[in-house]
């Protein structure tokens, strides 16, 4: 019997080691034993591995599994996978294929649910800010249900690589100094600081978005599993918004905003609370360190216009006299756009007007900064912010302007040419796709731009007259 003792329970390089070593040595698995050097096995003794004499190769589908299923909590996960790479070493081609070989399936089964734990440590994180000496030091809390930690890391270091962070569990501890990734010893949650001023804005974010006519318990649970709810201060709301869905559901049904022409709708004293909630969550923005664009910009960009507009329009990111104003939509593309609304018969300061992403990305040439699209994580980031917008506004009609809007919007890539032009339902609300006014500004001739332009306007008249469609 071969006994071998890896470092640690991701130890996926010594796992490496010794496969390749017995493997190559004609080690049956059966005359394996894996363990992990710990508390119950300090003592733990590996013979010298076999000589390796040789090499061989597997399928990369074999190599993604393995890199995987190493980080379940499963204490078989080891001997499991040497198994299969000794089998596919044998000759067995394409195993990791044969889904319903029962060492493949149990195999992928570790696999998928690592990948379901891992999306929820991304999505379930929530860092709170704690003051250290002259730094501010933002603090996570997770229980992972399998060893994701270090293999989740390099993510948040990529999302919020402007921030000094560290997430605790208690299996270990990642830390972020904003130049070095280090892993440490685990935690207790009583580690966590008990205060935190974002937690009124969660709360106040998820109680905003939440729509009770869509309520599906087992849906959401199964989503947002209970165990999480501890860590999350959003979900101290879950309770009471369940019970109160059924009469949230019949006063939407009711409320006069849905159903009467404008004229008739709420006057502005009796939105006074909806429009506290949005001013305070654009002073909140201010402050944002929700992804790591704040930190070369000058200032967060919110929204502007009435709440309870009929029409939103939702661009990009702000460009750079955006940045440095503090507006949206103030620059040559706010120009081209406020032209083509005048075009239109839209009054600008009788829509909501805001971007996707609340803060310039931009690369520095010399005297200039050149306008950079936000990547996938920066916009997923600022949805918080937009949801919250399009919650306290509540328009008729979201104006998605190019593809980064549509996306952050509609939660996929969209092909602005195929989806321009027309009313799209997304969830409860209506959208309408077509292009930024920035590419007007790029576009190569004359001919081409007046033509672009006019098809533009257009696209505005329509959406205006399906916002104003009672």
């Amino acid at each position: 019997m071969h006994t071998v003792v890896l470092d640690s329970e991701t130890d996926e390089a010594g796992w490496r080691t010794a496969t390749r070593a017995l493997v190559l040595a004609g080690v049956p698995p059966q005359d394996v034993l894996w363990t992990v050097r710990g508390a119950a096995d300090l003592f733990a003794e590996q013979a010298p591995l076999p000589r390796a004499e040789g090499s061989f190769s597997v399928s990369r589908a074999l190599v993604e599994l393995a890199g995987t299923v190493i980080q379940a909590r499963d204490p078989q996960r080891f001997a499991l996978l040497y198994s299969l790479v000794w089998r596919a070493h044998r000759g067995e081609q394409r195993l990791a294929e044969k889904i319903a070989d029962p060492e493949v399936s149990a195999a992928r089964a570790l696999a998928q649910s690592v990948r379901r734990d891992t999306h929820k440590m991304r999505a379930f994180l929530r860092f709170r800010e704690v003051e250290d000496g002259a730094v501010t030091r933002h603090v996570a809390w997770f229980e992972p249900a399998h060893y994701i930690v270090e293999a989740n890391a390099p993510f948040f270091v990529r999302r919020f690589a402007a921030m000094t962070w560290s997430i605790l569990t208690p299996d270990c501890s990642a830390h972020w100094d904003g130049a070095e990734l280090t892993i440490g010893p685990g935690a207790a949650r009583s580690d966590l600081p008990a205060d935190d001023a974002m937690e009124p804005f969660w709360a106040a974010y998820f109680a905003a978005i939440f729509n009770p006519a869509r309520l599906k318990v087992g849906a959401m649970t199964s989503e947002m599993p209970k165990k999480y709810w501890r860590n999350l201060p959003e979900a101290a709301a879950i309770p009471d918004l369940i019970r109160g869905a059924g009469a949230r559901t019949r006063a939407m049904v009711e409320e006069p905003r849905f159903s009467e022409p404008r004229a008739a709708r709420a006057a502005p004293e009796d939105l006074a609370m909806d429009e506290t909630e949005l001013q305070a969550a654009k002073r909140e923005a201010m402050e944002c360190r929700l992804c790591p664009l704040w930190a070369a910009a000058t200032q967060t960009v919110f929204g502007e216009g009435p709440e309870g507009a009929r029409m939103m329009l939702i661009g990009e990111q702000p460009g750079d006299q955006e940045d440095l104003q503090g507006r949206p939509f103030v620059g040559p593309a706010g120009q081209v756009l406020d032209r083509a609304l005048a075009e239109a018969g839209i009054d600008r300061s009788e829509v909501y007007v805001t971007n996707s992403v609340k803060h310039f990305k931009f690369e520095p040439r010399g005297k200039r900064r050149i306008h950079m699209k936000p990547e996938a994580p920066e916009i997923e980031a600022c949805r918080f912010w937009l949801d919250i917008e399009r919650a306290r506004v509540r328009p008729r009609l979201l104006v998605l302007l190019g593809a980064t809007a549509a996306r952050s919007v509609m939660g996929r890539v969209v092909t602005i040419g195929r989806e321009r032009g027309r009313p799209i339902q997304v969830g409860g609300e209506q959208a309408f796709v077509t292009v930024h006014p920035s590419y007007l500004l790029r576009l190569p001739d004359e001919v081409t731009k007046k033509r672009e332009y006019a098809a533009f306007v257009a696209d505005l008249r329509e959406a205006a007259l399906i916002a104003g469609r009672d």
